[in-house]
């Protein structure tokens, strides 16, 4: 299930990943269940990630988008140009505080 973000919460997000480089890019393969199994991996550690999206089209940079983050059950935070930044909390150690929305 997806996170729902409150407005509040998105911008304190957006905030947060200002100063993130991108960890995960998605190739000329396009989105492959490694991809998706890495990226799980990797919003579990750091909750939130950015993700540089090679697609030419926007349409497709945003479909792509879209599937990413229905396949990790993460929010888009933000998308600017290729970059996408993608939150999930931590099931196990959730290390970012949310404020209420």
């Amino acid at each position: 299930m997806p996170v729902a973000l409150t407005s509040a919460q998105t911008r304190f997000l957006r905030g947060q990943a200002h100063g993130l480089k991108a960890l995960m890019q998605v190739g000329g393969k396009g989105i492959t269940p490694a991809l998706v199994a890495e990226l799980d991996q990797v919003l579990e550690r750091h909750e939130l990630v950015k993700v540089k999206v090679g697609a030419d089209d926007r349409d497709a940079r945003d479909a792509m988008i879209a599937e990413l983050a229905g396949q990790t059950g993460a929010a888009l935070v933000q998308r600017i140009g290729h970059t996408a930044t993608l939150y999930r909390p931590s099931k196990e150690s959730p290390a970012i505080v949310l404020p209420r929305g």
